[in-house]
């Protein structure tokens, strides 16, 4: 399938992902976004346990809904809970989760989110977190490959049956490795791919090898999620969701940011640029907490960048030399 938008709002930011933030700071940041155009927003019901959903759902109740793409994931279903667990999220809702992946969970899940959301139906539905770097974070003694069993004869039928419904107008999975989604193309017919913190400046020789090839070869689209892993790429010293910052990967980004003052390039808009980059992926997810963060990653997908910044790049083995970048 062929994707809308080159550009989305992804919503981790927006459910207090990285600091709490007021409902009138993440209203502002929406307005922004659709001020400068952007369609396309992602969210999660994981993302501050249900919070962000129910902001965008806020902001978006005043649009017309055939006048945005909009998805969402499954995969955990929440419950209301006075003791709320430790998450990632700062300042949550009060429900707790649990992983499922069973036809059952997912249609609840689906149905759940489309009532926070106040919307009819979901563009995308991302079966979300089946995937290796969440192992240790299941039930005891439960890894990803038990869930992907489960999900295959639970959440992926039943998705499709629900696309049949107008429930949901696609499916995929939203992960941040690449063996679930190569493993999904195996087993089901999947329309789209979130594939996070794989497709960046730092890290995307895996995915140009494995991923991208894959795609290519399928019905399936990708959408390259994360393109400044989560932060280090704006100049954040954080690298993906908070994980610790690998030794090589703080080298790389330090000669990159070197070459990138050398050409006066915006190493937002080249990381921005660059996840687009690739025939296979059609839309970048980024997410923003502020009006200006997504205003200025808007505009940055229209920068010019020299030729000579990439071809830098690639004789100082920053980039792999087959890494397609922008023309």
């Amino acid at each position: 399938m062929k994707l809308k938008y080159k550009y989305g709002l992804g919503g981790v930011a927006i459910g207090h992902g990285f600091k709490p933030i007021s409902n009138e700071q993440a209203e502002s940041t929406l307005k922004a976004a659709w001020e400068a155009g952007v369609r396309y927003y992602d969210t999660s019901p994981w993302y501050g346990l249900g919070l962000s959903e129910r902001r965008f759902g806020h902001f978006l109740s005043s649009k017309k809904r055939e006048d945005y793409v909009l998805s969402t994931k499954v995969g955990r279903v929440l419950k209301a809970t006075k003791n709320i667990p430790e998450v990632m999220w700062q300042e949550p809702s009060p429900f707790d989760y649990k992983y499922d992946y069973s036809a059952e969970a997912v249609r609840r899940s689906v149905e759940d989110s489309l009532q926070r959301l106040g919307v009819a139906y979901l563009d995308y539905a991302f079966i979300h977190d089946l995937s290796p770097d969440h192992n240790g974070e299941y039930e005891e003694g439960v890894i990803w490959e038990d869930h992907f069993e489960v999900a295959k004869n639970g959440a992926m039928p039943e998705l499709e049956k629900m696309k049949e419904e107008g429930l949901i107008k696609a499916w995929g999975l939203g992960v941040n490795t690449i063996d679930p989604i190569l493993k999904t193309l195996e087993v089901a017919k999947p329309d789209v791919f979130l594939s996070a913190i794989q497709y960046s400046l730092v890290h995307h020789k895996d995915a140009l090898e494995r991923l991208l090839p894959a795609i290519e070869k399928s019905e399936a689209t990708l959408i390259n999620a994360a393109p400044f892993n989560a932060g280090l790429l704006t100049g954040q010293k954080r690298y993906n969701y908070g994980g610790e910052m690998p030794e090589d990967i703080s080298d790389s980004y330090k000669k990159i940011l070197k070459i990138a003052e050398k050409h006066k390039v915006n190493l937002v808009a080249a990381s921005l640029q660059f996840s687009l980059a690739p025939k296979a992926a059609d839309t970048v997810l980024a997410g923003a907490s502020k009006p200006e963060q997504v205003q200025e990653n808007v505009k940055a997908l229209e920068e010019k960048i020299p030729a000579e910044f990439w071809s830098d790049l690639k004789q100082e083995n920053l980039i792999e030399q087959k890494a397609e970048v922008p023309a």
